[in-house]
């Protein structure tokens, strides 16, 4: 992933999404799932077009399965958008970038 993607352990989770000043999408996703890697591109566009106004996070469920109970996740990929330490949206199943863009406006600055 290009650094406009953060890579999240759970040791880094509660700093970079639950204290983060701005709305941060959580992708959660393993290496494995087609429908998982058809939104990585998806992803990377939409973290640089919102660079400054959301942050676009990735949890990898195989390496970090204590986050994805945690947060109930049972399908992937799961996009989860915090804001202000808590959840806020949650999305399932891979989509379009412009149904993605339509779901997250209202987070938007």
């Amino acid at each position: 992933m290009k650094p406009d993607v953060i890579e999240l352990r759970e040791d880094d989770f509660e700093r970079e999404v639950l204290g983060a000043q701005e709305p941060v999408l959580v992708d959660f996703h393993a290496e494995w799932c087609g429908p998982c890697r058809t939104l990585s591109p998806i992803l990377l566009e939409l973290a640089a077009e919102m660079r400054g106004s959301m942050r676009v996070a990735r949890v990898n469920v195989d390496e970090e399965p204590g986050l994805a109970a945690r947060y109930d996740v049972f399908s992937i990929p799961t996009m989860i958008l915090f804001q202000g330490g808590s959840v806020r949206k949650r999305l399932i199943g891979a989509m379009p970038k412009r149904r993605l863009q339509d779901e997250l406006r209202e987070f938007v600055r």
